[in-house]
This record gives C-alpha cells, sequence and structure tokens, in this order.
C-alpha cells in the first residue's frame, strides 16, 4: 500500500496518466507492492519556484523529488537501491534536462503508524496470521 508523492518543476507537463502508470508498475515489480493499493500524486512547480544550490533552475531545464512510504522492513537494501535506480531513469526519461539533484527518497512507516480502510499495517498482519 505505498503511497508516492512526485513534485516536479518541468518546461512542460509530461502525460501524468503513463508516469503514475509506470511509477505504479516499477513500484510492484521491484519492491513487491500491490499495484491495486498503490497511490500516486503529482504537484508541478512553476521552473522560477524550484531552487537547487540556492539557485533557480536554468532555462529548458526540469528537476523533481519522488518520496514514497512503505511499511518499514518490508523490503530489502538491493530492492531499494534497484527502485531508486530504476525510478531515477524513468524521471530521466519524462523529464527534459533532469538536474541531478532530483531525488527519490523511500519513506519507512511502522506498521502500526499507518494503513488504509481504517486499520493499520500490523492489525492486517495479525489478523492473517495463522496460530
Amino acid at each position: 500500500m505505498p503511497y508516492l508523492n512526485l513534485s516536479y518543476a518541468a518546461p512542460e507537463a509530461p502525460p501524468a496518466a503513463e508516469l503514475a502508470a509506470s511509477l505504479t508498475r516499477l513500484t510492484a515489480d521491484l519492491l513487491g507492492k500491490k499495484e491495486s493499493l498503490t497511490v500516486v500524486r503529482m504537484d508541478r512547480t512553476p521552473s522560477d519556484q524550484w531552487f537547487i544550490g540556492g539557485q533557480a533552475l536554468g532555462a529548458g531545464q526540469s528537476g523533481a523529488v519522488l518520496e514514497i512510504r512503505v511499511t518499514e522492513g518490508t523490503n530489502t537494501k538491493v530492492q531499494k537501491a534497484a527502485y531508486l535506480r530504476a525510478v531515477f531513469e524513468v524521471l530521466s526519461a519524462n523529464f527534459r534536462d533532469l538536474h541531478p539533484a532530483s531525488y527519490v527518497s523511500i519513506h519507512e512507516l511502522p506498521a502500526d503508524a499507518w494503513g488504509y480502510g481504517g486499520e493499520t499495517q500490523e492489525y492486517r498482519f495479525i489478523r492473517g496470521v495463522s496460530l
């Protein structure tokens, strides 16, 4: 049940549905998350309001930050590293002249601190365990 929040500044907006589908597929394939529960949110910021090193993006340049929330302990370091590489490649393919200081961060939340449908991830786990 990951939640992805993509903030970006770019001269042109990419096709949102295609980008969301690509990010959802990567999240399922590389992190083993359910596509049906993956939420992708996108926010576009004007380029003159995106600063790197105290300087606004240059003409024609893009910047992006993708933050994803997942349940703590559900992915290995190798999976997370592969995911970060693959997401950066997708972002680079969708945003012209993507600045290298465009970040992907995985936030791992404790299972008792988040959930969906009114139930925590921890509760879902406990409910599913056969004794």
